[in-house]
């Protein structure tokens, strides 16, 4: 199944199921009125919803109309808990070298995980609205799992089985408020913006073979200004999402409609670009002596979407969006 939420004037939105070809919507709000609702009552929803997704891809949905992502938000336009780990190793290993910061214990062993702001998410054409220029503006293309109930010390296979659907994610940066925030030891703060998503969230099926052990098998194709960026493979995940979810939940249970993001995708092959520009940054200073590449400005656009390994297009839509002066 496919879902996306139509901004309606409400906190969270209405319910639609979207077609497997991204072409038509239907609103499900007879059976859950809104995302986080249909989460926190999954057994009882899943099968009506998976009905009513059968009869739009059948096209003999009533009230079935054209899908337009420019009027919905994030799938989830809020949650009970949003959690950001660094599961790609080597971006983890490059941003150390770029903000001179000493190795993390155990890095290789236990994710490395931050929790953000989760009442205010952005929606995949919103405008980024933001203070100043000086703060160091960057994307971050991203994957993410939304989960349903996970019990405190859960497995990573217990975990993975808790996941209920896939989002492609854009986790904003203020680079320049980074360093000192993690200087303190108590995380980011300021340096964390408002987290955007792409429109439809997935259920994990629907990715098909591009949903295999626990990670995203898709290349993420990142563009800043019309111009390629990186298209960095999902696949190259170093903890599976179980892992991620796990590690959240080992001293505390998690609600329904808790996120967990992959941190930025990142691969060892230059080849493959970035997905964000300070992971582009630091590898020029590494390659070439000296950093060539600067931040957003107001104005800029940023445009990210998953693709299947034979090139079609992936199944949560185009996060498309413009940094503006708040």
């Amino acid at each position: 199944m496919k879902f996306a939420t139509l901004r309606d004037g409400s906190l969270d939105g209405q319910l639609l199921l979207v077609s497997r070809d991204g072409q038509r919507a239907v609103r499900a709000s007879a059976i859950a009125s809104s995302l986080i609702e249909a989460l926190r009552r999954w057994d009882e929803v899943r099968l009506p919803l998976s009905d009513l997704s059968e009869s739009l891809n059948a096209g003999s949905a009533p009230g079935a109309f054209d899908f337009d992502p420019a009027a919905c938000s994030a799938p989830l336009p809020r949650c009970p808990q949003w959690l950001d780990g660094s599961a790609f190793l080597n971006h983890g290993r490059l941003m150390e070298q770029a903000f001179n910061t000493p190795a993390i214990p155990l890095f290789d062993s236990v994710p490395v995980m931050y929790q953000g702001a989760s009442d205010d998410f952005l929606g995949p054409v919103d405008d980024v609205p933001l203070p100043t220029e000086a703060d160091g503006i960057d994307f971050e293309g991203e994957f993410g799992v939304i989960v349903g109930a996970v019990p405190m010390a859960a497995t990573p296979e217990q975990a993975l089985a808790c996941v209920r659907l896939v989002v492609q994610i854009n986790d904003w940066s203020l680079r320049a408020l980074g360093p000192h925030e993690m200087k303190t030891g108590f995380g980011f703060l300021q340096a964390k913006p408002s987290t955007a998503f792409a429109p439809v969230a997935v259920t994990p099926d629907e990715l098909g073979s591009a949903w295999r052990d626990g990670r995203v098998q898709m290349p993420l194709m990142v563009q800043w200004n019309g111009e390629r960026f990186g298209e960095p493979h999902g696949g190259e995940m170093n903890f599976h999402f179980g892992q991620l979810v796990a590690h959240a939940a080992r001293t505390r249970r998690l609600t329904a409609g808790t996120i967990v993001g992959s941190g930025t995708v990142s691969n060892v092959s230059r080849s493959a670009g970035s997905a964000c520009i300070a992971e582009r940054r630091v590898i020029e200073k590494i390659d070439q002596g000296e950093i060539r590449t600067g931040f957003m400005k107001f104005g800029d656009r940023v445009r990210m979407q998953a693709l299947f390994d034979d090139g079609r297009a992936g199944p949560f839509g185009v996060i498309q969006q413009r940094v503006v002066q708040a």
